[in-house]
C-alpha cells in the first residue's frame, strides 16, 4: 500500500478526514485557552490538482470537486462551510486548482495563541511545506520521523489540542506501528484528542487496530468512522477509509450523523457511498 498525500489530495478520504479535523478545531475555539495541533506525517501542505500525481489518480474529481458542487441541507451547510471556505481560500473564484493538506487546513484555524507542529522527513515534501507556511511563527516544520515525533511532542505546553496520525502506509507493519505510536503518545498525554487515519482494505487489520486503540483509551472514548465510496476490492484502488477519534469532542458524533448521510451520494462512485459510525470497543 502507498497512500502518499500527493496522489490522493482531495479524494473522498481527504474530504472526510478534513471535515472531521475542522469540526474538532472549531470545537476547540469555544474556549480561549490555547491549543496545539501535532501532525505526525504532514506532507507537502498544498497540492497542485493539475500536477502529475493528482492527475494520475484523478481522485479529487470524485472527492472535493463533487462536494463543492453538491446541494446540502440547511442543517449540514453550516457544519461543512468552514472546511469548504478553507479549500476555496486556496483557489481562484469558482475554480478548483489546488487542495490544502492537513497542516494548512489546521493553520487556517489557529488563533494567535495557538500553534502547529508538523513532522515531515521526505526532503521534497518538507521543503514545499516550509515554503507554504512562509516562516510562520505559529507553525513549526520538523525533520523528524512521525513515529519518533509522536512521543517527543506530547504533552504540549498548551495541554489542549489534536494529534493527527496519517502515515502513508508504505510499510507492511504500518497498522502495528500506528497502534504502538498511539500507545506511546497516549501514555504521556491521555487528555489529548487523537485522530488516526487508516485505509480500510483489510477488515482484520482495521478491526484489530480499533480494538487495540479502544483497549488503551477509556471505555466509550473512541469514535470509529468509516466511509466507502464503493465496495472495496482487495487489489483495487482505495475506496474505503476510516478514522479513529480518541477523546472526541462531545458534539462530534452528532455532527457527523448529520453530515455523513449527505456525503453518500456526492462521494459515491457508481451509486451511493456508505458510512459506519460507532463507538469502538476493545
Amino acid at each position: 500500500m502507498n497512500y502518499r498525500h500527493a496522489f490522493h489530495a482531495g479524494s473522498f478520504a481527504d474530504v472526510i478526514k478534513h471535515i472531521v479535523l475542522v469540526r474538532i478545531l472549531t470545537y476547540l475555539h469555544e474556549k480561549p485557552a490555547p491549543f496545539r495541533v501535532i501532525d505526525s506525517h504532514a506532507g507537502a501542505g498544498l497540492y497542485d490538482l493539475s500536477g502529475e500525481e493528482a492527475q494520475r489518480t484523478g481522485e479529487w474529481l470524485t472527492g472535493i470537486a463533487r462536494l463543492m458542487q453538491a446541494r446540502l441541507s440547511e442543517a449540514t451547510v453550516p457544519l461543512v462551510a468552514p472546511y469548504l471556505d478553507i479549500v476555496r481560500s486556496f483557489n481562484p473564484p469558482r475554480g478548483l486548482t489546488a487542495y490544502p493538506g492537513s497542516p494548512l487546513i489546521a493553520r487556517k484555524l489557529l488563533r494567535p495563541q495557538d500553534s502547529l507542529v508538523a513532522c515531515e522527513v521526505a526532503p521534497g515534501a518538507r521543503k514545499q511545506l516550509i515554503g507554504a507556511l512562509r516562516r510562520d511563527p505559529q507553525a513549526r516544520v520538523v525533520d523528524l520521523d512521525g513515529w519518533v515525533g509522536l512521543p517527543a511532542f506530547v504533552p504540549p505546553k498548551e495541554r489542549r489540542g489534536v494529534v493527527l496520525i496519517d502515515p502513508p502506509f508504505e510499510a507492511k507493519d504500518e497498522f502495528e506501528r500506528m497502534a504502538h505510536g498511539f500507545a506511546e503518545a497516549f501514555a504521556k498525554w491521555p487528555t489529548g484528542i487523537y485522530v488516526l487515519w487508516y485505509p480500510a482494505k483489510s477488515r482484520r487489520a482495521t478491526d484489530t487496530l480499533a480494538e487495540r486503540v479502544a483497549s488503551i483509551a477509556p471505555a466509550g472514548k473512541v469514535l470509529r468512522l468509516e466511509f466507502s465510496s464503493a465496495p472495496q476490492q482487495a487489489d483495487g484502488a482505495l475506496t474505503s477509509a476510516g478514522l479513529l477519534i480518541v477523546n472526541p469532542p462531545w458534539t462530534l458524533a452528532a455532527e457527523m450523523k448529520v453530515i455523513l448521510p449527505e456525503l453518500e451520494k456526492p462521494l459515491g462512485q457508481g451509486g451511493a457511498g456508505r458510512f459506519r459510525l460507532e463507538t469502538a470497543k476493545a
